[in-house]
């Protein structure tokens, strides 16, 4: 897999960290933040562990602080298994 689509993120998330608490996450959430969709850093924890064994990333628990929205996540994923890949 060379990166994650934002498709494959929300099934991540709507899998792992349960429904929205409003609405239906689709492309439209991009740019809202995690904790207006109803998820805080305990829900996305799940995702993460899920993304750090799918990808063999070390991901620690820090990096929800810089993922306040599915495109910030999405942006510091990809980069981070970029690289990865490169480093492989």
């Amino acid at each position: 897999m060379d990166e994650l689509t934002l498709e494959e993120f929300i099934k991540l998330i709507e899998t792992h960290a349960g429904e929205p608490d409003e609405g239906d996450l689709d492309v439209n959430v991009i740019d809202v933040l995690f904790e207006q969709l109803g998820y805080d850093s305990i829900r996305l924890l799940e995702v993460i562990s899920q993304i750090r064994y799918r990808y063999e990333l070390d991901l620690n628990e820090e990096i929800l602080t810089e993922m306040r929205t599915p495109r910030q996540a999405l942006d510091k994923l990809n980069a981070l298994i970029a690289d990865h890949k490169l480093a492989s």
